[in-house]
């Protein structure tokens, strides 16, 4: 399974990227194969195990606000493992192609 995911505060003004913060690094500390990019937090793994990072990184946003907003985007695909290389590697093969 991947999963791409945001979580935002709510109320806290403009500048989010402490309590952003605190969620990413819940996903980083799982162990979890991730990355991080300006948008989303993707990370792979078997549903319990994902669904449970999500909602403990979401936790930890909800920890310093009374409001959050999740985004949640899911792959969900038998007997792939690593796509979350695996995908990029496909449409770099194709733009390598020509």
């Amino acid at each position: 399974m991947l999963v791409a995911f945001s979580v935002t505060p709510i109320g806290l003004g403009e500048d989010v990227s402490a309590p952003v913060a605190e969620a990413v690094r819940v996903v980083r500390d799982s162990g979890l194969p991730n990355e991080t990019n300006a948008m989303f937090t993707i990370i792979e793994g078997e549903w319990v195990e994902v669904m449970d990072v999500v909602r403990r990184a979401t936790e930890a946003v909800a920890a310093r606000c009374g409001r959050v907003s999740l985004v949640l985007k899911a792959d969900l695909r038998a007997g792939v493992s690593d796509a979350l290389h695996a995908k990029v590697a496909s449409v770099e093969r194709h733009l390598a192609a020509g």
